[in-house]
């Protein structure tokens, strides 16, 4: 049985849980139901692969923070940061190589939030029209690299290709929530160890948590979590991995599952 009596902390996924694909709106009810949320006294956390700074779209929910770029960058509404887990140098320009051989576009994003890429690809223009967000500037990666800082960069290319690259780099791991492109961060980090950094800041047991999720990235913070929600627009290897699985983004899924969970 599921305790949800005890719950103190709530993370939820970006795209396909909280921002529908088709509108890239928030839906109402889940907006009102964060506002209940924090309302009750519950911290409110969002969990992306996207960074901090690249959240417009969600920028009017009451948050508390975000586990960022798959949990390698977690920080605090107000800038504070609680870890960071960058890429290597040599594995980064290991990186750029490889994909020169084989002509696959690479992108990274600053901390400003300008995103930037090697090439433009096939690849590159279907996820930009996916999110609704301009095309990456074109530009030499290594003059935007930051050592210390870049911790996530992203690789436009199939499965297959994907594994045969990272083989070759094995302090590099992936994890995907679509098919046009994977997020690439540093092995051992994920949304799941970045729940539990953000739940250790503020001096709180994971198991007093609750995600929600749609995506393959989502995975390892749903079963971080005490109580991990699938939505119902997500894959099968996501609900398989959840405690609970609710309705669909555009059905009021969150709202419901908070509802259910009797934490609105």
């Amino acid at each position: 049985m599921i305790d949800n009596s005890n719950i103190r902390a709530a993370f939820f996924d970006v795209d396909g849980t909280l921002l529908r694909f088709d509108t890239h709106t928030v839906p109402v009810s889940a907006a009102r139901s964060l506002d209940q949320l924090k309302g009750n006294g519950i911290f409110i956390f969002i969990a992306s692969g996207r960074s901090a700074n690249n959240l417009q779209e969600i920028s009017d929910l009451p948050y508390d923070g975000v586990v960022g770029l798959n949990g390698t960058e977690c920080v605090l509404r107000d800038g504070t940061l609680v870890s960071r887990h960058p890429i290597p140098v040599s594995a980064f320009r290991r990186l750029l190589e490889i994909s020169d051989e084989k002509n696959i576009a690479v992108s990274l994003e600053t901390p400003d939030g300008t995103h930037f890429v090697n090439r433009i690809t096939p690849r590159v223009i279907e996820e930009a029209e996916m999110v609704a967000h301009p095309l990456p500037i074109v530009t030499n990666l290594m003059d935007e690299f930051l050592p210390d800082v870049t911790t996530q960069i992203c690789l436009y290319t199939d499965n297959s290709t994907e594994t045969d690259i990272l083989s070759r780099i094995p302090v590099l791991a992936s994890s995907r929530w679509c098919n046009v492109f994977a997020d690439i961060n540093v092995s051992g980090v994920d949304k799941g160890s970045g729940l539990i950094e953000m739940m250790k800041f503020y001096n709180l047991d994971s198991r007093t948590s609750i995600a929600f999720g749609d995506g393959g990235n989502d995975i390892p913070m749903l079963r971080a979590a005490g109580i991990g929600v699938a939505m119902g627009n997500a894959s099968e290897s996501v609900r398989n991995s959840a405690d609970y699985v609710t309705e669909r983004i555009d059905n009021d899924g969150v709202a419901s599952a908070l509802k259910s969970f009797g934490l609105i």
